[in-house]
């Protein structure tokens, strides 16, 4: 039995056209790529004011991350940089922590130390911070605005990484396809577009992806793509590594698609033809293995815990992906643009994509586990609530799934009666075209020829009723050019004619089929769900994983809190009120910051590191463990954006819950707080 189907509906289209619109408002609304290497401290840290200037200043992060001579820059308040450009390495065990020398007398001031690099899995990470030395000072320092890896360039990076992923699902789910289920597909014209396109799309993506690799990591300028020099360094990465050996596979999957649809779709001979199969399924498996891991070798499987494990995951994870959507787009196209799909292709599909999300559903829970690592994360983290919506989606498309097996079981269902019905009735018409194009009959020949096909056509079921009529004109046409002797040519014409009326007539009865219609309308939803799906995967790899983000936050915290023995604490806070000059930073200096009396400066900076002028700057100190506060501090205003109050009474040891509250007009204002350890 063979299924076709129609031309897309107006619902159908509007169906492609909301999965549209949900892909778009994904791509819109992810910005620049997280960074997945964190920085968990500095020395000094953010916002210290030290009395004498420090030889040098190191930066810890929470993974390996690829330092150049520039990675890190210290600028002094005019913006020339004081250090000497000769990055240390000072990693140790598990700590990664790397350093820069300061040239020597540097004078008083607020230095900025600028910094960027590219963390293990691949992606751009930079940051910006400051210290004084002696006391705090304007400065002209204007950092770029455009974050590493974001503007125009990081949005084609961002499309080049999804049409990747699209290319390497349809590329492996379509041979997948065409081997295990529908081996009849490899001859079938839109099946080879698709798996083409598949594989075009794949190389193009990799080649934009090596271009523009050097711009996203370090210019951010779209005219660096042609960078020979660049480029050179890129190819000396473990990213460039992995694209270039994605090119060269890419090579070997040209080859198999050759065959595929070459000498595998032309082989009549059954043994060969098994022995093909064969040889195809090894060779394409061992050609998408390698592909799939040029993604694990470079991005989140390779860093992190138990890389060893999660590489190997990842890959069987990526392959059950295109194995499972990419097969799905395959019969797709065969529901709507092939001229028929047995039955058993469907079935075998239904099977292999049930295997597939076994598969995926298992490599799923472990990836999920190493990447969030608690419960708390998947709520309270960007990497967690993305994860979530990818859930729910791979829930909504087995759900769909579960659909289309129903249609695919009611379809088995059908009497035998039909089957052998459906089959006579294709037998019938491939014998019309193998007739209507044969120039080595003699004209007797091509009279029986016509007269067979006429009698066979003349057989319809009363379905196909519908070409009837075009078909008696035809045939009798047939008959008399035949017997008038106007050529085998005018019989072989009439006959394609024929031919071409009873298969529209059986396609509008196929097209009335229940149980088919069904079938591709589940199918297109799935389709449609399967390209939101991807994109949400795509930004899933480009967003700092929860267990990072969580064990950066709580070294950031450790280092926040951990107060120097005989030095003031210094502490440095971003705030955002939501009016007008609303954004800025509060730097706060407690000298000595110990138990007893303390003095406290308290600095409000705009962005640029100018004094803001607020109305009001309070401050309280709580500490939590011994119910001690909050105990209020009203500073008293020096100048503009200067605030200092003495006599600031901790009575004990302790971790201190300070909060600051800025007001920056009569109704805006917004309450920061921050631990503070005092010994």
């Amino acid at each position: 039995m063979t299924t076709t189907a129609p031309r897309l509906g107006p619902a159908l289209t509007r169906l492609l056209l909301v999965a549209a619109a949900l892909l778009g408002a994904l791509l819109a609304t992810a910005g620049p790529a997280s960074a997945h290497a964190a920085l968990t401290g500095s020395d000094p840290q953010d916002g210290a004011v030290v009395a004498t200037a420090p030889k040098e200043v190191n930066l810890t992060f929470s993974e390996q991350v690829a330092m150049s001579d520039d990675s890190i820059r210290v600028l002094d308040p005019s913006g020339k940089r004081v250090d000497t450009g000769e990055i240390r390495d000072l990693c140790s065990g598990s700590v990664v922590r790397y350093g820069v020398a300061l040239l020597p007398g540097l004078p008083d001031g607020t230095y900025t130390v600028a910094w960027q690099t590219v963390s293990a899995d691949s992606h751009p990470v930079a940051g910006a911070f400051t210290f004084s030395i002696g006391a705090p000072s304007t400065t002209s320092v204007a950092l770029p605005e455009t974050a590493v890896g974001g503007g125009l360039v990081g949005t084609l990076y961002g499309i080049a990484r999804y049409l990747a992923y699209a290319g390497f699902v349809v590329l492996v789910g379509g041979g997948v396809f065409v081997l295990a289920c529908w081996p009849r597909g490899a001859s079938v014209r839109p099946v080879q577009r698709l798996v083409v396109r598949g594989w075009l799309t794949l190389t193009a993506a990799t080649l934009a992806l090596l271009m523009l690799r050097h711009p996203y990591t370090r210019t951010g300028k779209l005219g660096d793509v042609f960078d020979l020099g660049g480029l050179r360094a890129v190819l000396e990465t473990k990213t460039g590594a992995a694209l270039s050996s994605r090119l060269l596979l890419l090579g070997a999957a040209a080859l198999f698609v050759a065959v595929l649809f070459g000498a595998y779709a032309r082989r009549t001979d059954e043994k060969e033809h098994k022995d093909l199969t064969f040889g195809l399924a090894i060779g394409g498996s061992v050609v998408a293995a390698g592909i799939a891991g040029t993604w694990a070798l470079a991005e989140h499987a390779s860093t992190g815990i138990q890389p060893g494990i999660a590489m190997p995951v990842d890959i069987l994870h990526l392959l059950a992906v295109a194995t499972w959507l990419g097969g799905l787009t395959a019969l797709l196209v065969a529901l709507h643009r092939a001229p028929s799909v047995e039955r058993r292709a469907v079935e075998r599909y239904s099977n292999i994509a049930f295997g597939s999300v076994v598969v995926l559903a298992a490599t799923g829970v472990y990836q999920s586990w190493r990447q969030v690592g608690t419960w708390s994360a998947l709520t309270d983290t960007r990497y967690g609530q993305l994860l979530l919506v990818k859930i729910g989606l791979v829930a909504v498309l087995v759900g769909v799934g579960w659909v289309s097996r129903r249609w695919v079981r009611r379809l088995a269902e059908r009497p035998a009666a039909a089957e052998a019905d459906d089959d006579a009735h294709t037998d019938a018409n491939s014998d019309a075209d193998a007739d209507a194009n044969s120039d080595a009959k003699s004209d007797t020949d091509t009279d029986a020829d016509s007269d067979g096909l006429v009698d066979r056509l003349g057989e319809e079921p009363a379905g196909e009723a519908a070409g009837g009529a075009a078909g008696e004109a035809a045939g009798g046409a047939a008959g008399e050019a035949a017997g008038t002797g106007a050529g085998a040519e005018r019989a072989a014409q009439l006959a394609r004619q024929r031919a071409a009326v009873a298969t529209a007539a059986r396609k509008k009865a196929r097209d009335a089929d229940p149980e088919r219609a069904g079938l591709r309308r589940s199918v297109l939803t799935e389709a449609a769900v399967a390209v939101v799906l991807l994109a949400v995967t795509t930004v899933l790899t480009s967003t700092e994983p929860a267990r990072t983000e969580e064990e950066a936050g709580q070294g950031r915290s450790a280092a926040g809190a951990a107060a120097v023995p005989n030095r003031p604490i210094d502490v440095r806070l971003p705030f955002d009120t939501g009016g007008v000059d609303g954004k800025g930073t509060v730097q706060l200096t407690l000298d000595p910051g110990r138990t007893g009396s303390n003095a406290l400066h308290i600095y409000v900076l705009r962005p640029n590191g100018r004094g803001l002028d607020v109305p009001e700057v309070k401050v309280a100190f709580t500490l939590k463990e011994k119910n001690i506060g909050p105990l209020p501090v009203l500073p008293d205003r020096v100048q503009t954006g200067h605030w200092t109050a003495t006599g600031v009474q901790l009575p004990m040891a302790g971790e201190w819950l300070m909060q600051v509250t800025v007001r920056t007009s009569d109704i805006d204002q917004t309450t920061i707080e921050k631990n503070v350890k005092i010994g």
